[in-house]
């Protein structure tokens, strides 16, 4: 018999009844409800099961990380109390915080593809030998879904993806909704990661619960889909008009008038064919 709470099913890790989804209100906040968290859970039998899929992990009650990095302030002498410019250094390392409820057939080891528990032999952070990613998918709510919807093939809204949902079968959901059974979601993917701790199953006598605390140091931290580099389109550009601070109102000018220049002699050039 199959390992129900390790046997992906429905895009969830599991297909025991711990993985059974449920409806969820649609408001114009973000709720955790709609959030999910996909790890490569381990599936026995590879070459021959294909494990480089991802699948929603389940019985999740936090998942949290942190962006930070320094800033250098720049003074001169002989200027005052006066910051000239304040320099952003490198970006701190990113580390993955999650809580996960202790299964007896499915631990944190397995949720993330290494063969722990009922799987295997791993029981320490020893003998886990190939990293493995994370995505975070915040899935938007009906409202948001019909705000957007059509507009993300323009100039609008490009950091959204369709998720489909139709997996799920639904009781009706075919009739209502057909093929369409779709939200948006903007994708946050974690690339190759590495556990940097697991805390072993809380075990108290005034508690039944038990519970692993994991953290997850992580690369690199994308969108799955776009190509980064010098020119990515981040916004508070006054070179093409995107004024973020009045400091930097005179590239703005400045930028504006090289495209008029350049408008003009593309122009006449036109007009000397």
């Amino acid at each position: 018999m199959a390992n129900t709470d390790s046997t992906p099913a429905r895009g969830a890790q599991g297909s025991s009844h711990l993985y059974d989804y449920n409806a969820s209100p649609n408001t114009r906040a973000a709720i955790s409800q709609k959030v999910r968290i996909l790890s490569p859970v381990y599936k026995p039998g590879a070459p021959n099961v294909n494990n480089s899929l991802l699948y929603q992990l389940g019985v999740v009650s936090s998942f949290t990380y942190d962006l930070s990095r320094g800033v250098e302030d720049i003074r001169g002498v002989g200027f005052g109390d006066q910051i000239a410019e304040r320099v952003p250094g490198v970006s701190e390392p990113v580390e993955v915080s999650l809580e996960r409820t202790l299964l007896y057939l499915s631990n944190g080891h397995q949720a993330f593809g290494f063969a722990g528990g009922v799987d295997g032999p791993v029981r320490t952070l020893q003998h886990h030998r190939w990293p493995f990613d994370i995505e975070q998918q915040l899935v938007f709510s009906s409202i948001a879904d019909v705000e957007i919807k059509g507009r993300e093939s323009n100039d609008f809204y490009k950091g959204v993806q369709d998720i489909d949902f139709s997996g799920q079968n639904v009781t009706g959901a075919q009739d209502a909704y057909g093929d369409n059974q779709t939200h948006k979601a903007i994708i946050t993917y974690f690339e190759a990661c590495w556990m940097t701790s697991i805390t072993g199953a809380q075990v108290a006598a005034d508690s039944s619960m038990m519970t692993e605390s994991i953290g997850c140091a992580v690369s690199d931290i994308h969108d799955l889909f776009s190509t980064y580099g010098e020119f990515l389109p981040t916004g508070n550009d006054p070179s093409i008009g995107q004024v973020g601070s009045i400091r930097y109102n005179g590239t703005a000018e400045q930028a504006g008038r090289g495209a008029r220049l350049q408008s003009g002699i593309d122009r006449r050039a036109q007009e000397s064919v």
